[in-house]
């Protein structure tokens, strides 16, 4: 099931740039691998599918960890509440007008016009973590249809008005895919880390 698997390292090694205790938005999180990531990282998470199960097995999911970590310690790590929430964000309007993120997640999701407003709805300094899969991909399973593979440099065209951090665009094995990712941060004066 989507939102399931393990945290995509894609994902993984960029976290670093988003500013400690940012807000991360999750889109199409499905069960919500990459939000319980940045959850234990003390990140204020904002998640939406458009799938009620998957939300409310997040909920559940975040408010055992809320509990786990207040039995531990004294000085346990305050999350903000998490906010969750089920929407059509193909057929109904963006359900975030006019909030802006330290932090974008999108994976193996596609939906081309979403992706203006995605990077609009990065806040100065905040970072976008894309990736989905890209053509190529048919020739080895699925998703297979060109609605939802990333033409060659789409994703770069996309966050044209961004700093590219990094970008990869091409075929991974195990298991077999294409895929075109990037990481890209809206303007600011804040320095940007790389990883070593």
């Amino acid at each position: 099931m989507h939102g399931t698997e393990d945290v995509s390292p894609w994902v993984a090694r960029w976290s670093h740039l988003v500013p400690l205790g940012g807000t991360v938005l999750d889109v199409a999180c499905g069960h919500g691998r990459h939000s319980k990531w940045f959850f234990e990282k003390n990140h204020a998470i904002v998640s939406v599918d458009r799938s009620s199960d998957a939300i409310e097995s997040l909920a559940a999911w975040c408010a055992q960890k809320s509990l786990e970590q207040r039995t531990e310690a004294l000085h346990a790590p305050h999350h903000k509440a998490p906010e969750l929430l089920v929407a059509d964000i193909e057929n109904a309007p963006w359900p975030f007008e006019g909030r802006q993120f330290d932090c974008i997640v999108v994976t193996n999701y596609l939906w081309r016009a979403l992706l203006p407003t995605i990077v609009q709805s990065l806040a100065p300094g905040g970072v976008l973590i894309y990736e989905t899969f890209a053509t190529g991909n048919e020739t080895v399973g699925k998703p297979s249809r060109p609605d939802f593979l990333l033409q060659t440099g789409e994703l770069l065209r996309a966050c044209a008005s961004l700093r590219v951090v990094a970008y990869e665009d091409g075929f991974l094995d195990a298991p077999d895919r294409f895929v075109q990712r990037i990481v890209a941060v809206r303007s600011s004066s804040a320095f940007v880390r790389f990883p070593l």
